[in-house]
């Protein structure tokens, strides 16, 4: 089917919008990595706490911590808004954000190497976590060969210079469609290209797992993708040390069940990421994205976290 074309008012907003998103990023791009990251930081901490996003936020605090005082959410979610800010500001430099810059290391390097040297397909996972765009880089710098999975921006210009960039750091994006672009995405498996997905978001009509003692939708298509090939999950994570410096870890991969019960061990997948998730998330809470509206919507209407903690069996 044609896709349908956009009014001229919303074609005119798109170029207003990836004109400001140019100038913006010239002028990050202009300065020094600590200062562009630092002055990026600062300006959304500023922004970040008067947008509609940052009552989500606050409210996705609560139903993770719903132990912590106002004074500790309120802590989290200024970190959190700084290193948004941050990363929006180094999009324009991922490029300088290297080994061999001395401003990344990488923690389990070794087992990149060895998926290289295999050829092995592994479906990478990981979530929104510190500097997130920095996994991908890691990635396609390690030679391992890999489809980046990415949801395409809704400003087709914008989205245009997002895939411009990242390709001049070798990293060729992938936005999977329906049926065709999972087709897509299983042939690259079968070709022996490993893929990666982030496993973090709601998804409507998912596999309901527990993250953080309550029930989330969870997409479960890594966890079917890897079923259909290795059976091998490979978690990795990035943490922001200091400033614009970062630490890439390539955990122990995650070796999947296969029961022979096609459906409970799509779940146990599921439920094995949202821990992993979960526990990053908790190692380093203010360096996660916030903004997601992670759990069911009536998780939001009501200020007490206690209505939506069902009991949950945590077994896999």
């Amino acid at each position: 089917m044609t896709q349908r074309r956009p009014s001229w008012t919303r074609d005119i907003l798109w170029r207003l919008e990836a004109l400001g998103f140019d100038v913006i990023g010239l002028l990050f791009a202009l300065m020094p990595i600590d200062v562009a990251s630092a002055v990026g930081g600062s300006a959304l901490k500023l922004i970040g706490p008067l947008t509609s996003a940052h009552r989500t936020a606050r409210r996705n605090l609560m139903i993770a911590f719903p132990e912590w005082d106002e004074a500790q959410r309120a802590q989290v979610l200024r970190e959190q808004w700084e290193n948004v800010g941050r990363m929006a500001a180094e999009f324009q430099m991922l490029g300088r954000l290297t080994a061999d810059s001395g401003r990344l290391e990488v923690i389990g390097a070794d087992r990149l190497e060895t998926i290289r040297k295999s050829g092995e397909a592994v479906v990478f996972v990981s979530g929104h976590l510190s500097n997130w765009e920095i996994m991908p880089m890691t990635i396609a710098n390690s030679g391992v060969r890999c489809q980046m999975t990415y949801r395409a921006a809704n400003n087709p210009y914008i989205d245009r210079r997002i895939i411009r960039s990242r390709a001049r750091y070798g990293v060729e994006l992938f936005a999977p469609k329906g049926e065709s672009g999972s087709r897509e995405i299983l042939e690259a498996l079968r070709r022996g290209e490993s893929v990666a997905l982030m496993n973090d978001q709601k998804f409507n009509g998912g596999v309901e797992a527990p993250f953080f003692g309550v029930m989330a939708h969870t997409a479960p298509g890594p966890t079917r993708l890897a079923l259909r090939s290795s059976g091998v999950l490979q978690p990795m994570s990035v943490q922001r040390t200091r400033g614009a410096r970062f630490r890439v870890v390539v955990h122990e991969p995650i070796i999947l069940e296969r029961s022979g019960d096609r459906a409970a061990d799509i779940e146990a997948g599921v439920r094995r990421i949202n821990a992993f998730i979960e526990a990053r998330v908790r190692e380093r809470p203010s360096e996660w994205f916030w903004v997601h509206k992670r759990w069911p919507a009536q998780a939001y209407e009501s200020p007490k976290e206690w209505l939506f903690r069902p009991l949950i069996s945590l077994s896999v």
